[in-house]
Parts: C-alpha cells; structure tokens; sequence
C-alpha cells in the first residue's frame, strides 16, 4: 500500500511537471491569447485529471474564458458578488453563490498576483480518489495570466506609441493650416495665439490676401469635436477655403460652398462654426458672414465694441444653409478686430464661474491702446488667473487684426 501511495505521488508530480512545462513553453513561445487559454485547457483536463472546470478572468468585468465538462453554458452567467470574498481554495458548499449552477463544482480556488485578485477556477475532478492540488493549480493558473497580462500591456504600450506618432503627424499637418508669416506693418498688423488643450486641437484661424482686388480675408474656424478626425476635416475645410476665397465674387458664394463641402466629406456629422471677413482697402468697408460663431469685436476707431453677428446657421449641418445674410460696416478707416473660439469666454474658475463676454470686452476696452503682442500677453495671463492655473478644458484661440487705412 505505501509503494503503491508513494507510485500515485510520484505519477501525480510528474503530470503537473508536464503540465507546468507545456504552460511556460507556450508562453515562451509567445503564443496568441486564445492558445494559451486552449492549453491551460488541455494540461487541467489531460494531465490533472480534472472532470470539470471553469475559468472566470477579471478583464472589464468578470468573463468566463475556459469552461470543459459543465451542463450550463458558464460565458452566459454571471460569477456574482459572493466569489469576491474568497481569498484561499473553498469547497463549494461552503460558499453562498447567487448562481445555484455553481454546484456542480466541488472547489472555488482563487488566483491572486500580488493581492490582486487575477481570477477564480472552479472544478471537479474525476473520481474520489484524485487527489487535487489547488496549490499548484493557483501557480499554473497565476504563470498564465501574468504573462497574458503582460502581452496587453505591451501591446497597449505599442498602441500608444502608434497612437502618439498618430498625433504628432496629425500635430505637424495641423500646424501647416495657419499661415506662417501674419503682416506686421503700419497699415495692417495681426497677432494670433493657438493652444490646443490636447496635442491636436478643432481649431482654426487664417489670413489670406487678395492683392489684385486690393483686400484681405481674415477668418476663424471651430469644428465639433477633437484630436485626429478633427485636425483631418479641419484641413480639408482650410483646403476648400484657400481654393475658393480667391475667386468667389463675394463672402456669401464662399460660405455656402464650404458648407457644400463640409456635408459632403463629413456626411453632416460633424459641423463646423465659422466666421468670415474681407476688408477693402479702397472702398474702406468690411464685408463678413458668421455662421454660427462667437461674434468677432470690432472697435472703430474708439474704445466701443460692436459685436459681429450677422451672418447664418453652422456650417456642415444643413444642405443648402436655410438662411444666409451678409454684414457690411462701412467708413472703417482706423479699426481693430478681434476674432476668439469659445475656449477663451468658456474658461471657468474655481466657483464654475466662466469668464464670459462681459469680462472678454471690458478688458479689450480696457486696453485699447495695448500694442497687440502685449494685450495677447496679458489675456492670456488673465485667463490664467481666472482659472487658477489649471489646465485649460477646450482649445484657446484668438486673433487681432488692426488696420491703419487713413492714408489711403
């Protein structure tokens, strides 16, 4: 009898040696998920003489990945609340599971990886005289699941570096949008800021001139949403913007087709605010459309803001636009104009307080005078100080175009 227990002990040693050998050498050989699961499989129900068996694997929740000998379907039944309390190898019957289906199991055995609970395994072996030890099938099970493990984190670590490379491509596309050289001379000077409030933001702004009529466009832009998709429409709109702004007869033909377009490549999914002004230096008036954007200020000459408003609906979000207006300010010779994104007036401070258009215009008026790469500097510190330095929630963009035309 004693060589004969001895002889059992012996067999069922060298059965999990085979079972832990057949483990690492899958893992080592870098194998895919699904077969690292059909051999932890294989080496419980061949080698450990298991009759049943169920894997339940923490993941966005609990999911049975292994299942073998059981009358229930277990990746349709939820594990319950109850397992969770189990920290060592349990008989079944003495643990309150809500799921009476569990019953046909004779032993709940968690694994943890360092106190973190990675799973459970519930079986039943084959016979009364099977010996079974839940030491080793805690080990063989932790050996799986850590290295199943770590294959996501690397490759979610190589996602995110593709990602990142992603971002910093769509980055360097979007950063070719804005115009590289803004006028600084004594008839027209502009000053622009752009802040993203991730690596590519939904923002846009630009200058374009149209020297042969002897104008000037000058425009900002808003579109729903961020990061990638953003940054690609955005583009596609600047592309359609630069084609059609040099040959349009007037503001009105610009926007309609650009709103053409827009539904067009973006199937009315994503729309875009805008707004849209050409100065004439000749005729001294200011032609503009805003679909649906933060009003521009202008200040004519003197320290009072008049709000651009006139204009149409958002742009991508109706074909054709079911209504469309064009402003026109006559007699501006010695103007500013200062066009923002609603990151600017939709900063809020600690009390959720936002610091709105009121605030925006006082403190234009206020520094009315201000040479423009100054006031940029100190809004810019006045936004800080609103929010208490916290990291801006929505891109941050504004520009200032002033124009000495007296002369002329």
């Amino acid at each position: 009898m004693k060589q004969d227990s001895l002889q059992t002990k012996f067999y069922q040693k060298e059965l999990e040696v085979n079972a832990l050998l057949e483990i690492t050498q899958a893992v080592n050989n870098n194998l895919p998920e699904e077969d690292l699961y059909k051999i932890y499989e294989f080496t419980l129900r061949a080698n450990l003489q298991m009759e049943k068996l169920c894997l339940f694997v923490m993941e966005e929740d609990w999911e049975c990945k292994v299942q073998f000998g059981t009358t229930k379907d277990f990746t349709k039944i939820p594990m319950g609340e109850a397992c969770l309390q189990v920290r060592r190898p349990t008989f079944i019957e003495s643990v309150s599971l809500e799921q009476p289906c569990f019953d046909e199991f004779e032993i709940i055995i968690p694994v943890l990886h360092k106190d973190r609970l990675l799973a459970f395994v519930f079986i039943k072996s084959k016979g009364e005289g099977v010996n079974v030890d839940t030491t080793f099938i805690q080990a063989l099970s932790n050996i799986m699941l850590v290295a199943i493990e770590n294959k996501r984190l690397a490759r979610k670590q190589l996602e995110q570096q593709a990602f990142q490379r992603d971002m910093e491509i769509a980055k360097n596309v979007q950063n070719y949008l804005f115009p590289k050289d803004l006028p600084a001379t004594d008839k027209i000077h502009i000053e622009a800021y752009y802040q993203p409030c991730r690596t590519v933001g939904g923002d846009y702004y630009d200058y374009i001139t149209l020297e042969h009529e002897n104008q000037f466009v000058v425009c900002i832009a808003d579109v729903s949403g961020k990061g990638i998709p953003a940054a690609i429409l955005m583009s596609n709109f600047q592309a359609v913007l630069r084609t059609i702004s040099r040959t349009a007869e007037n503001p009105i033909d610009v926007v309609k087709e650009l709103n053409y377009q827009l539904c067009v490549n973006a199937n009315r999914e994503n729309f875009i605010t805008f707004f849209l002004a050409v100065y004439d230096y000749e005729k001294k008036n200011l032609r503009y459309i805003n679909a649906g954007h933060n009003p521009p200020l202008l200040m004519n000459g003197q320290p009072k803001i008049e709000r651009l408003t006139t204009g149409t609906t958002v742009l991508g979000a109706f074909e054709p636009l079911p209504f469309i207006d064009m402003g026109c300010v006559e007699n501006l010779e010695h103007f500013s104009l200062f066009l923002f994104t609603d990151g600017v007036t939709e900063t809020f401070n600690e009390n959720e307080e936002e610091f709105g258009n009121e605030r925006l215009e006082s403190f234009l008026i206020e520094n009315y005078d201000t040479p423009l790469e100054e006031l940029h500097k100190k809004l810019l510190t006045e936004l800080n100080t609103f929010n208490a330095g916290k990291t801006f929630s929505d891109d941050l963009t504004f520009l200032s175009c002033k124009v000495n035309n007296a002369s002329v």
